[in-house]
């Protein structure tokens, strides 16, 4: 039985050995480690609310459970409302439940967010922190790896966790038809046209100096002998060199920046959409509400400078 269901409910838990049953079936239909996590961390807290036997699970402690999360955002109570719910699908596929309790709880609806891009000209301090696009013979492998690194986040409006996945292999540097292969959420596999000539001859000098041929493309190790570069260690050595720069941006702005530089240039939401990964256009649709707000703001912006010339 796995270890965390086992040291904080106990093996004698009426849910625990449900819980690990799931957990496994998970893990054999392909689920990330990071997903089944989340939901192994949901599903223990629920399991504590509620310690009777899986046949007695009915909508009231469902109710109970999430009522008890009132201070929480949408988007955390959201998360938790859909572990308990594929946990009890999974409990009535296995005639564990004769009905499942959640087609009587309300789905949570999270509000949309616009994305905040960040600016040009902010990201450009932050590289030039890092190291130059041509860079001098002395400059540290681990600079290089991280100008490359966050570049290919920002050039080609990836995850920086989809970044730090990268292995050699993804690549394909033939002239005229640069791309690489970006391994996204559930597994899917989108190709990402490598289109700004100067970063394509900074990755290439990266690959020369550090020699890779295959593996990793970005490593932990100096040396090249360490596993893929962690997100949270490229996240904190983003922090670093922001810092440095004296500018304040979180890594995932890389990304939206990129969406928005497109989205200005007439790229279509289609297009766009391909390119980040969005399994939805509704996604991709919410930067061309940023374009209208950032509109709107300079339409409001003149009209109030018109006012005061008016006086």
């Amino acid at each position: 039985m796995d270890p965390v269901i086992v040291e904080q409910l106990g093996r004698a838990h009426p849910l625990a050995a449900h819980l690990d049953d799931f957990l496994t079936d998970l893990a054999n239909a392909g689920r990330s480690a990071h997903t089944r996590r989340a939901y192994r961390g949901d599903l223990i807290a629920f399991a504590a609310h509620h310690g009777e036997e899986i046949g007695a699970l009915s909508a009231a402690p469902v109710r109970a459970f999430l009522a008890e999360l009132a201070e929480l955002s949408p988007a955390s109570r959201k998360r938790k409302r859909a572990a308990v719910a594929s946990f009890t699908k999974w409990a009535v596929r296995h005639d564990l439940l004769d009905a499942n309790p959640m087609d009587r709880i309300d789905t949570v609806k999270v509000p949309k967010n616009l994305p905040r891009p960040a600016a040009g000209g902010d990201v450009a301090k932050v590289f030039a922190v890092i190291c130059s696009r041509r860079p001098r013979k002395e400059v540290p492998l681990d600079r290089l790896r991280d100008r490359v690194l966050f570049e290919t986040a920002y050039v080609c409006g990836a995850r920086a966790s989809e970044v730090c996945g990268l292995y050699v292999e993804d690549l394909d540097l033939r002239r005229d038809d640069e791309h690489v292969r970006i391994h996204g959420k559930g597994g899917s596999v989108r190709t990402v046209l490598l289109d700004d000539r100067g970063y394509v001859a900074l990755l290439k000098l990266y690959l020369a100096r550090a020699g890779y041929t295959a593996g990793p493309l970005f490593r932990a190790s100096i040396n090249g002998a360490g596993g893929p570069l962690s997100y949270d260690a490229a996240h904190h050595r983003w922090q670093s060199y922001c810092a440095q720069a004296g500018v304040e941006i979180d890594i995932h702005q890389l990304r939206h920046a990129h969406a928005t530089e497109l989205i200005n240039a007439g790229v279509s939401i289609e297009a766009v959409r391909r390119r980040l990964g969005h399994a939805s256009t509704e996604t991709t649709q919410l930067y061309t509400l940023l374009d209208d707000k950032v509109a709107d703001a300079e339409i409001r912006a003149a009209r109030r400078r018109r006012e005061r010339a008016s006086r």
